[in-house]
């Protein structure tokens, strides 16, 4: 007799299987890491990850299984990076890394500027963000950081050698944990209601293929019914996002004083996408999440509860705000330079226009601008505490679904 595994293996398919197990296998590879995916579970990790059923078209989307067979080593793991297939506010301009220099600044004086101070680069990718925050800190500032970049790839060629390079962050941080675009790719379950009105997990293939499984349990049934209830409506979905509760409480569980800060896409419980967010990115184009090891697969955040758990963490009250915002608070402005200055000084005019065109993008509406920044102070005062309840109710994270950010065409 053939087993069904051996027939799996044969077509290619896989097995049926919850979206977080595929998630897990597809970005990262069979070991788990702290690095992007998480040791530590959250949930009905037996039941597997979230899925997608239903049809729907994908921007610029390949058939699911196009791109040939599972990618063994894990989609994070490959030599290209993730700048290889989408960009980041880190990515998109220096001044990013500037501002959060100066927000680790802000840390360290938060801290009565301690004989040790350390930055942390959550999800590092390839060290580009540590890299830049180190080269934008006053010199004073700098000699006494000690930088690390958290990831499960291996150490890039030429990062410089002060920069550590580590799988899970450190056990006792004093300053700043910075995790740009992380949590969105820590996996998790998804579900969709059936035609009773059921919230089932939702199973899925390598190929992308999917179907229903059992009903939500355990402690996924009580996420949803706190954080994102579903109605009874055929087709409904909602991602589970208590991995990433998980994961954002043990990450802020290792700051001892200082401040974590996790930016994303995210959504409010008030105004939940009604059909989930799960999507994929290849080589610059948004895809259909086939869980082949061949692309990103990412998640809007629900930087809400995430909030909730990392203040049970800290035992101290977190807040969010936008990017937009955030940014403007730190020095980032899209303002153009007066024209005056043009008349005297061409290079200084050219200079600026160019710093406030970038600057633009991070804080553009419908784009970077409209990500979430999720603060959770540990032993200090917000940094940005005085910007508290100045932000409009128009710049406050989105609760529509802006892409993630992508290359530029060639």
């Amino acid at each position: 007799m053939v087993s069904r595994r051996a027939v799996d293996d044969v077509t290619g398919t896989g097995p049926w299987r919850g979206w977080r197990a595929a998630m897990q296998d597809a970005l990262y590879g069979p070991e788990p890491r702290t690095g992007r995916g998480t040791r530590s579970g959250g949930g009905d990790s037996s039941r597997g990850p979230e899925a997608r059923t239903g049809g729907g078209s994908w921007s610029g989307a390949e058939a699911p299984g196009e791109g040939g067979a599972r990618e063994r080593g894990g989609f994070y793991r490959r030599p290209e990076g993730p700048a290889g297939h989408f960009r980041t506010s880190v990515h998109a301009s220096p001044l990013f890394a500037g501002a959060v220099a100066r927000l680790l600044c802000r840390v360290d004086e938060a801290l009565g500027r301690p004989p040790s101070l350390d930055f942390v680069d959550m999800a590092a990718g390839r060290g580009e963000l540590v890299a830049g925050v180190l080269a934008a800190l006053p010199a004073d500032v700098a000699a006494r950081t000690r930088a690390y970049a958290v990831e499960i790839a291996d150490r890039p060629e030429g990062l410089a050698r002060r920069i550590a390079w580590l799988p899970e962050p450190p056990r006792e941080i004093t300053g700043l944990l910075f995790a740009n675009e992380w949590l969105d790719n820590v996996p998790l379950d998804v579900a969709q209601v059936d035609p009773a009105g059921v919230p089932r997990l939702v199973l899925v293939r390598d190929d992308g293929s999917e179907r229903l499984g059992e009903p939500v349990s355990g402690a996924q049934a009580r996420w949803l019914a706190r954080w994102w209830p579903l109605p009874g409506e055929e087709g409904l979905r909602a991602e589970i996002g208590l991995p990433r509760d998980t994961a954002w409480a043990s990450a802020v569980a290792c700051v001892v004083r200082g401040l974590a800060v996790a930016v994303d896409y995210a959504h409010r419980a008030d105004a939940r996408p009604p059909f989930g967010t799960l999507t994929g990115f290849r080589e610059g184009r948004e895809t259909a999440p086939v869980p082949d090891g061949s692309r990103d697969i990412t998640a809007h955040v629900a930087l809400d509860a995430c909030a909730a758990a990392g203040e049970a963490s800290a035992a101290s009250r977190a807040r969010v705000l936008g990017q937009r915002d955030a940014l403007r608070a730190l020095g980032v402005s899209g303002a153009r330079p007066p024209l005056a200055l043009a008349a005297t000084d061409p290079s200084g005019y050219l200079r600026a226009l160019a710093g406030a065109t970038q600057a633009s993008e991070l804080t553009a509406r419908g784009g970077l601008g409209d990500f979430g920044w999720l603060l959770q102070p540990v032993g200090i005062a917000d940094p940005l505490d005085a910007e508290r309840d100045q932000e409009p109710a128009a710049d406050r994270p989105p609760t529509d679904r802006p892409s993630r950010d992508r290359p530029p065409a060639d």
